[in-house]
């Protein structure tokens, strides 16, 4: 048995911390909000991020974030992009030992683009770290805490590491494989958000499922080719943390970036629904991010291009869709 630390009580936090207790670890839940921590430890429940979950009685629930990490050895942070870096200085603070730091997080940080393991070294002093680990693959929390298959990957580059937190969460209904391209596996977890936005749009204007798979094909050929300019191997896109989440965040109302996509689709103002989802959508912080990424590195992502400019410049999606199929005629694999 171990104890672990989750930091982040939303829905895929609970979800990672019920494959733990389920595993028979001891889990410390930190949560910001005291009503949820009461939830969780009072009646066994997160009702508004997982509907109708009896949570393990192997978790327990805290706002004391200082507490939560005292004497751990293993680390799970499952929070927002745009927190990363201020829970890791906070975290940094409070630790007592040398840890393994595993995330779960799926975004790019809008200033630098950095990625987020890249935010965890910098915030989290090397003598603290053991190593650190992402957990990455298409994976619905709503799924998972049904304890319906899932597989997913973990990368480091620490391979001991890697194999560490495959035995730490692997059990008969979470696979988990490990790939040692770390760059590919956070990149494909972020860059999914921005064609799964866009593929619900494109629902939201009532197009089917020929335009679905023309997004999610070339939308792919996108995350490879920024991945290839920024070190990843472009295999990796076609495994669990590439093709795979990309699969499951475009077709499922479970994921709140098709959600939201699907929303603005229907004629929505892209920061009313941002503000309106009651859970943050990572997807319209990565747009921004890799748009800008994307130009500075001088990678071309038409997909990413057209939807930046429907989220910030209030472009019309169906001219941001005419606009994409009316490009010059391409080489398909060459241009991939």
């Amino acid at each position: 048995m171990k104890e672990v630390a989750v930091l982040g009580a939303g829905s895929w936090g609970t979800a990672l911390a019920m494959v733990l207790a389920d595993n028979g670890h001891k889990v410390s839940l930190w949560a910001r909000r005291k009503e949820l921590v009461e939830e969780i430890n009072q009646r066994r429940t997160n009702e508004h991020y997982l509907p109708n979950i009896k949570i393990s009685e192997n978790i327990v629930a805290s706002c004391e974030l200082k507490e939560v990490v005292k004497d751990k050895d293993i680390i799970l942070i499952v929070v927002p992009t745009k927190a990363i870096r201020s829970v890791c200085k906070e975290v940094n603070n409070y630790m007592t030992k040398k840890a393994t730091i595993i995330h779960a997080s799926k975004g790019i940080e809008l200033e630098t683009y950095k990625r987020i393991s890249e935010m965890i070294e910098e915030e989290i002093d090397a003598k603290k770290r053991e190593a650190v680990v992402v957990l990455s693959g298409p994976s619905h929390a709503e799924e998972v805490v049904k304890r319906e298959p899932t597989s997913v990957t973990v990368s480091s580059l620490n391979l001991y590491a890697a194999k560490f937190a495959q035995q730490l969460f692997m059990n008969h209904y979470f696979r988990v494989y490990t790939n040692a391209d770390i760059i590919g596996v956070e990149m494909g977890g972020a860059l999914k958000n921005i064609i799964a936005l866009a593929a619900g749009l494109t629902n939201g204007l009532g197009y089917g499922d020929n335009a679905k798979a023309a997004l999610m094909t070339r939308g792919l050929a996108e995350m490879t080719r920024l991945g290839k300019k920024l070190g990843a191997n472009p295999l990796t896109f076609s495994g669990l943390s590439g093709l795979g989440d990309l699969i499951v965040t475009c077709t499922s109302v479970h994921s709140r970036n098709w959600r939201a996509g699907h929303m603005i689709g229907k004629g929505h103002d892209p920061k009313e629904v941002a503000k309106n989802m009651g859970m943050v959508v990572e997807g319209i912080r990565t747009t921004e991010a890799v748009y800008h990424l994307a130009k500075k590195l001088n990678v071309e992502m038409p997909i990413t291009s057209q939807l930046y400019a429907v989220l910030f410049e209030r472009k019309d999606p169906r001219e941001a869709v005419f606009e994409l199929m009316s490009r010059v005629g391409k080489e398909e694999i060459l241009d991939a």
